[in-house]
Order: structure tokens, then sequence, then C-alpha cells
């Protein structure tokens, strides 16, 4: 706990320099940072590439807005709420330029060949869910944080968190079963 503490302070004393336009301490922040942010915005994108872009668009949103950060929460947990929004925003423009029936590209479960469990992987599995219950599942189980602050970064209400961690649980053990039992 003390650990956490500590690099919390360092986070906040090397925004403060960076909010004065230094970019030797934005470059530690982002060492730091980065690699847990592609991670999950690359999980919620559902493509390295994406993920990508919107952690280096996250990162400059970071630093034009270094002084609105204000110590409140980890710098991490800002820095994904950041990365979440913008690819909320990514994803509502897509959704205007396309039509509907994209959507339906799903797998189902009347693939001729099922899944078996071996062959499931995180990737496809997560594919099949909603971007909030894929987001909500990468930031609890695969990032290791708490309901609360998964809330935070997505910008959702405590109880609407568990409820997507629940219904992309549920989805993802069904999908799991159904796999199985081929």
């Amino acid at each position: 706990m003390h650990k956490d503490e500590d690099a919390r302070d360092e986070d906040w004393a090397l925004n403060q320099r960076v909010a004065g336009g230094d970019r030797a301490a934005f470059q530690l922040l982002v060492l730091r940072h980065e690699g847990r942010l592609r991670a999950f915005l690359s999980r919620a994108a559902g493509s390295d590439a994406d993920g990508d872009d919107l952690a280096q668009e996250a990162f400059v949103r970071a630093w034009r807005r270094a002084g609105d950060y204000r110590g409140q929460g980890s710098y991490a947990a800002w820095v994904m709420g950041i990365g979440w929004r913008l690819f909320l925003d990514q994803r509502r423009t897509a959704k205007r330029r396309e039509s509907l029936a994209l959507r339906d590209d799903a797998p189902t479960s009347s693939n001729p060949h099922p899944a078996t469990d071996a062959a499931i992987d995180a990737d496809r599995l997560l594919a099949t869910l909603s971007a909030p219950e894929r987001a909500a599942l990468t930031l609890c189980f695969g990032h290791g944080w708490s309901h609360g602050e998964a809330a935070e970064i997505m910008g959702v209400p405590l109880g609407t968190l568990k409820s997507l961690v629940l219904r992309g649980r549920a989805k993802a053990q069904k999908l799991i079963g159904e796999g199985g039992t081929a």
C-alpha cells in the first residue's frame, strides 16, 4: 500500500511539472503508464492498431490538459479515463458512418465447427461482448482495477459497472460452456 501511495505522489509531482511544460517529466509518465493503457484500449477497441492510436491520442490530451489533473485518484485512472472517453467518441463516430447491419457480424453458436475450451482465447471471447462489458472485464480482471476504480475510469456509476461485469462474465461463461460441450 505504501508503494502505491509513493507512486501516486510521484505521478502527482511529475504531472505538476508537466503542467509547467516539462517534457522530460511527461516522458516518464508515458513510460510508466503506456503499457497498461495500450493493453486496455487494444482490448476495448478489438485491435492493437486502434488501441495504439487511442493511447497516443490519450497521452496527447493528457499533455494538453495536465493542469486539469487535481491528484484525486491515481494518474493511471485519470489517463485511462481519457482513453476510454476517446474510445467511446471514436465508436460513436464510426456508428454514424456504418449501417447497423454491420453490427450483426458477431460470431454465433451455429458455427459448424464449434470451438473447444482450448480454442477459445481471450480476444475472441471478448469480441463477443459489448464494448462496455469488454472494457469492464478488461479493467477488473485483466488489469486488476477495483470496481470503484473501473467505474471512475469508465465514467459510470458503481452499480452500472458491477452490472457490466456480471453480464460480461455470464456471456463469456455461456460461450465457454457452448464451446466445451461440442
